[in-house]
């Protein structure tokens, strides 16, 4: 099994979205023997999901509505075959502070705005982001594979 970890600062917003919505499009396109999971940097463990991002996720299919905030840890570092990042920030966060190397790092799509403290439509704005940036990276992981 290929696990994966959505990583941005809190995880109450952008990775949990990304969670969401990697889930709902693995079961549709059928990419299989992947799972997922999300975490933040300086996430505060068990915090709620801001209800924007329950809203702008639930647009794609997406129940975040139980998700509770969790921080990067060294075991879940080492659990881990991939984190895709929300920005190159935390990018950089995994290798200073986690010494993950580079081939285990991706940045979603060019970088994804933090909408934290933002309207719901700038939540919506972020999820559209996210999943049309997971839509591709998924569809050309299965192109890779044939």
């Amino acid at each position: 099994m290929y696990k994966i970890a959505f990583v941005c600062t809190g995880n109450t917003c952008r990775s949990p979205m990304a969670e969401g919505i990697f889930r709902v499009l693995a079961k549709e396109l059928g990419l299989q023997d992947v799972e997922c999971s999300s975490c933040g940097t300086s996430a505060y463990d068990g915090m709620l999901v801001t209800s924007y991002a329950v809203q702008a996720a639930k647009q794609y299919g997406a129940n975040i509505s139980a998700h509770r905030a969790r921080e990067l840890t060294d075991k879940l570092a080492a659990e881990t075959d991939l984190f895709i990042c929300m920005t190159k920030s935390h990018a950089e966060d995994l290798r200073d502070w986690y010494h993950i190397p580079d081939e285990q790092i991706a940045v979603l799509g060019a970088g994804i705005t933090d909408p934290y403290g933002g309207s719901q439509e700038e939540y919506d704005r972020c999820a559209k982001a996210i999943y049309d940036a997971l839509k591709a990276w998924i569809e050309k992981r299965l192109e890779d594979k044939t």
